[in-house]
């Protein structure tokens, strides 16, 4: 702080009568410090910029969609008649992109290369602590949004930006085709 801060500071300071009022002021200067610096915590961190995303990537994921967007959650499920996250990214990779993926989320994360910056057809992962492994697996999509299996909506888009999905972001994997 400058001297002209400091003079304007004890200023202020000097105006309250009382010493609640005093005690109130710092308080709430505190508070708005943390407020305007405050510090957060994270899993991990995403950058999402909008480039040029894949047109037959998209189409792809699309496609995959509408097949499973009726399908419910059940953990441990893989068909139509309801399936879980992992289960859904397994069958896309393998209906539509001719890749074998293990079943689970934890065997899943293993996969590819870890990137800072999603593509469509990439792995989000979160630790949201839910199934044995704690693991939540979508298929990014474009513009934040990625395709999973929701335990209470069923398949579905969701955003990256959600504050949920935003809480418990722990990675993204591309599959690389070594």
């Amino acid at each position: 702080m400058t001297k002209k801060d400091n003079r304007l500071l004890g200023t202020l300071l000097s105006n309250f009568s009382s010493s609640m009022n005093k005690l109130f002021f710092i308080t709430t200067l505190i508070f708005s410090l943390f407020m305007l610096f405050g510090c957060s915590t994270s899993h991990g961190q995403i950058s999402v910029i909008n480039t040029k995303s894949n047109p037959t990537m998209l189409a792809k994921i699309e496609s995959h969609y509408k097949k499973w967007q009726n399908t419910p959650y059940r953990y441990g499920g893989t068909t139509l008649a309801g399936s879980d996250c992992s289960a859904l990214v397994m069958n896309f990779f393998k209906n539509k992109l001719s890749k074998n993926l293990p079943r689970s989320a934890a065997e899943q994360a293993k996969l590819g290369i870890k990137v800072n910056t999603p593509k469509a057809g990439d792995l989000v992962f979160f630790k949201t602590g839910r199934s044995r492994s704690g693991l939540h697996v979508g298929i990014y999509y474009t513009d934040g949004k990625f395709l999973h299996a929701s335990s209470s909506k069923g398949v579905t888009y969701s955003s990256l930006y959600e504050s949920y999905w935003k809480k418990h972001y722990w990675m993204t994997r591309r599959i690389t085709d070594s």
